[in-house]
């Protein structure tokens, strides 16, 4: 029978939204579902997931695992991995996704799929879509052997929304010493801009001319929606906004309710960063920008009126 393994991931106390999709990828796919919750004190976390599709939960809760270290993450999931023997393991393309992920295949000697958007079932295999080349293409992957595992662009499907009763267990043996020693987090300027969690997107891009047209322009825009400001890549080069406003295949990857484009012809690494999204708004004076390829309501015109 198929067996999943789903590596939760805890962000200010709570479960990512990314670990909720991963559930709906596991649900999917049908045989057992397992997930794993790493840290120290985060039985509630594990408790929520429990009653969130997660299936038994187990808890690697040890006061090593406090802050977040490679070591000791790969240490808990294998740990986990021991334990259930799953043939799927799944992990969230975040920043800890990237650097657990190969560390993790490596050491089980495994295949692993990278930026996974979808996973389809042929038979009794699976087969890993991911896109290539700016998603000028996608991948079609297939994965020899057993563990496998694929790391998931958060925002690439819905989270799940189901509440399958569940269990929580404790994990034990998974504190120890690690080669790496946490020092300590430092947040942005801007206090953090999590645009992957965001339902409303307003970015802006060069059409908005210069920066302080972002505050007087678009923010008011951004307000009334009550969403969160984007930007194309060129607009964080010039320094006019933070790096953590970048949507694109170099920045931020986002699929929210309603994305608005102003000012943005549509270079594909933005493209690749927003296509996602439900409902697409763009308003650009070149009736043969790119962005339009992908706009669900396209407004040709000057933005400033």
């Amino acid at each position: 029978m198929a067996k999943t393994l789903i590596v939760g991931e805890i962000q200010k106390g709570s479960l990512r939204e990314s670990t909720l999709e991963l559930v709906a990828l596991a649900r999917k796919r049908g045989g057992d579902v397992t997930s794993l919750v790493i840290g120290s004190g985060v039985a509630a976390a594990a408790e929520a997931l429990s009653k969130k599709g997660g299936g038994k939960v187990l808890v690697a809760d040890d006061a090593t695992l406090a802050n977040y270290t490679a070591d000791g993450h790969v240490r808990a999931i294998r740990k986990a991995i021991d334990a259930e023997k799953p043939d799927l393991i799944l992990i969230s393309n975040t920043p800890i996704g990237w650097d657990i992920g190969g560390r993790l295949a490596a050491q089980l000697d495994c295949g692993i799929a990278s930026d996974v958007i979808r996973i389809e079932a042929e038979g009794d295999d699976l087969v890993f879509v991911r896109r290539m080349f700016n998603a000028k293409f996608d991948a079609r992957l297939r994965i020899a052997g057993s563990p496998r595992i694929a790391t998931v662009q958060p925002g690439a499907c819905e989270a799940h929304g189901g509440s399958e009763p569940g269990s929580v267990v404790a994990l034990d043996g998974v504190g120890g010493n690690s080669r790496s020693t946490f020092v300590e987090v430092r947040v942005a300027p801007a206090g953090g801009h999590d645009l992957t969690k965001a339902e409303i997107i307003v970015s802006g891009g060069r059409g908005l001319q210069k920066p302080e047209n972002f505050d007087a322009v678009l923010k008011p825009l951004v307000e009334a929606l009550g969403g969160q400001m984007g930007a194309s890549r060129p607009v964080v080069d010039a320094g006019w906004l933070p790096h953590e406003y970048q949507v694109g295949s170099s920045g931020q990857v986002v699929a929210p309710k309603l994305y608005v484009a102003v000012g943005i012809s549509g270079a594909i690494q933005h493209l690749v960063g927003m296509k996602n999204s439900n409902f697409i708004v763009a308003i650009n004076k070149d009736p043969d920008a790119p962005i339009f390829e992908v706009a669900d309501v396209g407004i040709v015109g000057d933005l400033f009126e």
